[in-house]
């Protein structure tokens, strides 16, 4: 059965619209925990738009799965996972004006960068993965430059507008997927995955892990946090 790591962002996302204490990405983080989550995610961006450095030190203290911190391979957010030092790192672009990641890290044009990153990271023994596309030659280049794992971006899969898009951009995440499971990467899948688009992996037996924010957060507006994520993980079970 696949891992489901539970984003807690947009909890922030609240938060910060209005500047109070709460809604807290702590408290729905642990209410995450206990309806069965297998680590929780957190984006520390540079502008600190959601999730703020005071939210991942305490997340450090107080959860007891995984912490996966999300990250730009900036000096900056290397020195402060390297103090904190998180379960597991997931490299990924930034970019200030966009709303949400909109697209994986290009190791074509970044790879020196990417690397150092990774270096720095592991010597604090800490596993790294790269959020990259479902393209073939970023899987290698992840590989080469010591990654552990790769992320693999189902943005294009889950925002298609047509079916044949999305059977194409499916089947890209599948060709992906299996590559770098030879090349001995673990596969984690993200971004754009709600209750409806994830059942498309049913039966593939390819991704290790699932990271959902978005589509689980809203959930939970309605239902209450702890529903949502179990409500996920009945469906991630039946996959």
């Amino acid at each position: 059965m696949s891992n489901l790591a539970v984003n807690v962002d947009h909890v922030a996302t609240l938060r910060e619209a209005r500047k109070t204490s709460y809604p807290d990405p702590v408290t729905a983080a642990m209410l995450a925990e206990l309806a069965g989550a297998d680590g929780i995610v957190v984006h520390l961006r540079e502008d600190a738009r959601h999730i703020q450095k005071r939210d991942v030190r305490i997340l450090r203290d107080m959860v007891q799965t995984r912490l996966i911190l999300e990250m730009a391979a900036t000096d900056q957010m290397l020195k402060f996972a390297m103090d904190i030092i998180p379960d597991f790192v997931t490299l990924v672009p930034e970019k200030r004006e966009e709303l949400t990641t909109e697209e994986g890290l290009n190791l074509i044009f970044n790879k020196d960068k990417i690397k150092y990153a990774i270096e720095n990271l592991k010597s604090a023994a800490i596993p790294v993965s790269i959020f990259i596309d479902a393209e073939k030659d970023q899987v290698e280049i992840a590989k080469e430059i010591g990654a552990d794992a790769i992320e693999i971006h189902t943005g294009r899969f889950c925002d298609a507008e047509s079916e044949e898009d999305a059977i194409d951009a499916f089947q890209k995440v599948m060709d992906v997927a299996t590559y770098a499971k030879k090349l001995k990467l673990s596969v984690n899948a993200g971004h754009g995955l709600c209750y409806k688009s994830i059942k498309a992996f049913k039966g593939k037996n390819l991704i290790d892990e699932f990271s959902i924010g978005h589509s689980i957060i809203s959930r939970a507006v309605l239902v209450g946090m702890e529903k949502a994520v179990s409500e996920m993980k009945e469906v991630i079970k039946e996959l």
